[in-house]
C-alpha cells in the first residue's frame, strides 16, 4: 500500500530503545547530541521575533522566489560575509531541506544519482528517496585534517550522476572545503555536465579554520569571475541566527549566464507550484537577519567555550583523540574500538545517563568514532564529557 520511498522499517534502533527506557523509569540523561539552539540557555532577545507581526504580511502578494526585499537582504547576508550575490539569483525556500527538495526535482529523473559525502549528515538519503532520487557516497579523508578523497569521487560518477553535495563545514567532521577541492570541483562538474550544490549552513561558524579554507562556493566581492558549473550555495535562518522554528531557507544560483538563467526559469516554475514561504517570515526577514546576530555571536562564543573545556578533558584522557574541527556545531571523538559502537552508546545511556551519537550513524568507514555537539550549556557539556571519558577509559582498562 505504501511507497517504496519511505523506510521499509520504522522499529527504533536499541538506541533510541535505551533512551526511551531510561525516560520512561523517570531518569534524566546528559544531552550531547542536542542540535537545537534554542534549547541550551543561549540568549535571545524578547522581541527577536516581533517583526513576524508586521501588519504589511497581511497583504499577501505571491512571489515564486520570494519577496524582493527579503531576498535583497538575504544578499546583504552574503555582502557581510565577503561575497557577492545578486538578489535576482536568490530563491527562498521553506527551509535547507526543501531546498535540496528543490534542486533534486530540477536536476534528476527518478533514478538518478548525487554524490554526497560520507562521513555526513544521515538526511541525505530520506530527502533523496523522497524524490526518487539515489545517492551514492564519495569519502572524506582524515590525516590530521578532513579532505575530499577526489580519485574517489571521480570514479563513483555514472552516466546517472547529475550533481555532487559539498557540506562546508561538514556536520559532523567539521571539515571545510578547501581552495584546491572548489576549484577541482568546479573544473569537475562543468566537465561532466554536472551541477555543484554545496550546503553553508554552517558558514558562520569557524572553530579552527584551515588557512587555505574556501569561503564559498559563489564568487568573493569584488570577483569578475563566476563558477564554470552551474552552482547552488544553501544557507537559511536556521543556523545563521540560531532560529529553527522561523523556517525559511534560501539558495544562491551561480555559474555560466546560460546555465544559470536556464536553472532559475525552472525553478521558479518549482517554487510557484509549493509557494511554501509565509509571507509574515519574508516581511521580517530584514530586521529577523538584522537583530538575529546577537543569537549569532551568543552561538559562536559558546562553540568556542565548550571546545576549549573538550580540549582540556581530553588532555587527561589519551586513549580517546578529539579530531580536528574547523567549524560548525558538532565535534567527532575517536575512541579504542573494545565494543561496538551501538554497545558503547547505548551502554553510556543506562549507565552514565550520557546521550552521544554513534559514528554509524553518520556512515563513518570504520568504528569507533562518537560525535557530539558543542551547543549544550557548558556545565551541562563539561559534566557529560566527564563521564563520556570516564567511561571510555574504564572499558580500555579492562581489554
Amino acid at each position: 500500500m505504501f511507497s517504496s520511498r519511505l523506510p521499509h522499517s520504522l522499529v527504533a534502533n536499541a538506541l533510541a530503545n535505551a533512551v526511551a527506557g531510561v525516560r520512561a523509569a523517570g531518569g534524566s540523561l546528559v544531552d550531547l547530541t542536542v542540535s537545537n539552539p534554542t534549547r541550551v540557555g543561549i540568549y535571545y532577545p524578547p522581541s527577536l521575533l516581533s517583526p513576524l507581526g508586521d501588519p504589511h504580511a497581511l497583504s499577501y502578494r505571491p512571489e515564486p522566489f520570494g519577496l524582493r526585499g527579503a531576498r535583497e537582504a538575504v544578499a546583504g547576508e552574503y555582502a557581510r560575509r565577503g561575497l557577492a550575490v545578486a538578489s535576482d539569483r536568490l530563491v527562498l525556500t521553506a527551509s535547507t531541506s526543501e531546498a535540496y527538495a528543490f534542486l533534486f526535482k530540477l536536476l534528476c529523473e527518478p533514478g538518478d544519482e548525487i554524490l554526497v559525502p560520507r562521513p555526513s549528515y544521515p538526511l541525505f538519503e530520506h530527502l533523496a528517496a523522497l524524490e526518487a532520487v539515489r545517492v551514492v557516497p564519495y569519502p572524506l579523508e582524515y590525516h590530521g585534517v578532513w579532505t575530499i578523497d577526489l580519485a574517489s569521487l571521480e570514479q563513483a560518477r555514472t552516466p546517472r550522476t547529475k550533481a555532487v553535495v559539498v557540506v562546508s563545514p561538514n556536520n559532523p567532521t567539521g571539515s571545510t572545503l578547501k581552495q584546491r577541492e572548489a576549484a577541482w570541483l568546479d573544473a569537475f562538474c562543468a566537465s561532466h555536465d554536472l551541477a555543484l550544490i554545496a550546503d553553508e549552513v554552517f558558514a558562520d561558524y569557524p572553530i579552527e579554520p584551515a588557512g587555505d579554507a574556501s569561503r564559498s562556493v559563489v564568487p568573493g566581492a569584488g570577483s569578475t569571475e563566476s563558477p564554470s558549473a552551474l552552482t547552488f550555495a544553501l544557507g537559511g535562518l536556521s543556523k545563521s541566527v540560531g532560529l529553527p522554528q522561523v523556517k525559511l531557507g534560501w539558495v544562491a544560483v551561480a555559474g555560466p549566464a546560460t546555465l544559470v538563467e536556464a536553472a532559475l526559469a525552472r525553478l521558479e516554475l518549482v517554487c510557484d507550484t509549493y509557494l511554501s514561504v509565509s509571507t509574515p517570515v519574508q516581511v521580517a526577514l530584514p530586521r529577523l537577519l538584522h537583530d538575529g546576530s546577537v543569537v549569532r555571536e551568543a552561538i559562536r562564543e559558546r562553540l568556542a567555550v565548550n571546545h576549549a573545556a573538550l580540549r582540556r578533558l581530553a588532555a587527561d584522557h589519551p586513549e580517546s583523540t578529539v579530531l580536528g574541527i574547523e567549524g560548525g556545531w558538532s565535534t567527532v571523538l575517536r575512541v579504542p574500538a573494545v565494543t561496538s559502537e551501538e554497545q558503547l552508546v547505548v551502554d553510556l545511556v543506562e549507565r552514565e545517563r550520557v546521550l552521544v551519537h554513534p559514528g554509524y550513524f553518520f556512515d563513518f568507514p570504520h568504528e569507533a568514532y562518537l560525535v557530539v555537539s558543542l551547543l549544550p550549556a557548558p556545565d551541562v557539556f563539561r559534566e557529560g564529557m566527564t563521564r563520556t571519558f570516564r567511561a571510555v577509559a574504564m572499558l580500555e582498562h579492562t581489554r
